[in-house]
């Protein structure tokens, strides 16, 4: 199984071509598609614009969440656990209400990989902090509550891509998503001023250190 991070995830990653493009799972609010629990697509259309115009680069979208609950929907957390949890049977999906949205959120879970292997994607960089997509960072219960806390682990559909052996990044990892960019077009200078998610100063502060997120 690879974790998000691991060195292992991503050195063996291919360059795509014009005519065998990479193949990237992408979360669909992050192509704009209205999923999110409200319908919209919570301001995320268009955030990796960039990565995705690139001729030798291609999005391959899917929402779990929408197809396993619908849309609109309840805020869905995990409780007990992380998605590897969920999986596993010692955790649950709930939302706001206390509706048990567990085997909803599997199913989605399922149909998203299902498409991945399908599509046979290479990796996939989703929506981070999601009880479906989150790949570092999810809540630790109902997020729609005054002292809302965090926990460092991955989200349902996340944990199932995992497994299946497709790397999986945040969309938040502005470093590692800028290194695929320049492997598939040598034109982009270097940077060195962009960090992941799991090395900005809100996550070191949070958790206390990323050794186990690398």
């Amino acid at each position: 199984m690879l974790l998000p991070h691991s060195p292992l995830a991503l050195k063996d990653l291919r360059t795509g071509t014009v005519n065998d493009p990479l193949r990237i799972l992408v979360s669909g609010c992050i192509m704009g598609w209205p999923v999110t629990t409200d319908g919209t697509d919570a301001g995320l259309g268009g955030s990796l614009q960039a990565l995705f115009a690139l001729p030798n680069v291609v999005a391959v979208p899917f929402c779990p969440e929408d197809t396993g609950i619908g849309t609109p929907r309840g805020m869905p957390d995990i409780h007990g656990g992380d998605g590897f949890d969920v999986l596993d049977g010692r955790a649950r999906v709930l939302d706001q209400h206390g509706n048990d949205l567990t085997e909803m959120m599997m199913y989605g879970a399922s149909k998203m990989l299902e498409f991945a292997l399908e599509q046979r994607v290479d990796v996939a960089v989703l929506t981070d902090m999601s009880a479906a997509c989150g790949s570092q960072v999810i809540s630790d219960g109902c997020r729609l509550v005054p002292d809302r806390t965090y926990q460092r682990g991955v989200g349902v559909a996340t944990a199932m891509v995992l497994r299946a052996g497709i790397p999986v990044l945040s969309a938040r990892d502005y470093k590692t998503l800028y290194a695929i960019m320049r492997r598939h077009n040598d034109a982009l200078p270097h940077r060195d001023d962009l960090r992941d998610h799991h090395e900005t100063d809100w996550y070191v502060s949070y958790f206390g250190d990323t050794s186990s997120s690398t």
